[in-house]
């Protein structure tokens, strides 16, 4: 049975790591992973959860990845994970991941390449590559950096600091911090109302931020104008127009068209 799987629920995605007891990344997980997502990628869904079964979302790497690895390996290895981080970047629905229990390195970079993270009271998340002698090989640190900046970012990597929650929450890593009992039901209720929003409008707000990130301003003001006209000209926003006039902010349905 694959150790990542790819469900869905009409057009509702989920992206569901099952390794127990830890949910480790090993060699086969990612590649699990990869066909999990390049699933997802070629479906109609219009929104993803990236969630993981069992105690855990996942406490890292399985150590038997870099066991002996030489050189050609390390520089097969980098380049995998990396481009299966803008895998789940380019996903052109939006993007949940949930965490819970502990979340740790590689798992945490998986969360990063979301567009929202949720995670649960009591959660431990860190991007702690320091402590074996690495670094957040699939890009952690920048992304990191990317929503909290170069200074904080440089703390959580360089002090391998495995922190709550809350903490991060307060920082800008994570979204929203929920009741362990509550997080699936929570997240899942967020995705669907993802799922049943204006799915050309979200591929464009995902593609504005990532011009952003990579050329800041200038480089999402020309996705603004090569992408506004056609979610101008789209069947939801005719229909939300339609809806706002008639029944006021709130009330509109969108088919994704």
């Amino acid at each position: 049975m694959p150790l990542v799987t790819f469900r869905r629920n009409d057009e509702l995605g989920e992206i569901v790591i099952d390794r127990p007891p830890q949910n480790l990344f090993s060699s086969d997980l990612l590649a699990d992973l990869r066909a999990a997502v390049e699933a997802a990628a070629g479906s109609n869904i219009r929104a993803a959860l990236v969630r993981a079964e069992g105690d855990d979302f996942s406490a890292g790497a399985d150590v038997s990845v870099f066991a002996g690895i030489n050189e050609a390996r390390a520089e097969e290895l980098a380049a995998s994970v990396l481009d299966l981080i803008g895998e789940i970047e380019n996903l052109p629905v939006p993007t949940l991941a949930l965490i819970h229990g502990q979340c740790y390195a590689g798992a945490l970079e998986v969360c990063l390449a979301c567009d929202l993270i949720w995670a649960a009271e009591g959660s431990q998340i860190g991007q702690i590559e320091a402590v074996a002698g690495g670094i957040p090989y699939a890009g952690g640190t920048q992304r990191l950096a990317s929503r909290i900046g170069a200074g904080r970012a440089a703390e959580m990597v360089l002090t391998a600091a495995v922190l709550p929650p809350e903490t991060l929450a307060s920082w800008g890593v994570i979204n929203h911090v929920t009741p362990a009992d509550r997080l699936l039901a929570d997240g899942r209720a967020l995705a669907q109302r993802l799922a049943n929003g204006p799915s050309r409008a979200h591929a464009t707000t995902k593609r504005l931020l990532h011009a952003w990130r990579s050329g800041g301003v200038a480089a999402a003001d020309r996705v603004n104008l090569t992408d506004g006209p056609a979610v101008m000209l789209s069947q939801d926003l005719q229909d939300g127009i339609a809806s706002l006039q008639r029944d006021g902010p709130g009330h509109a349905t969108f088919h994704g068209r």
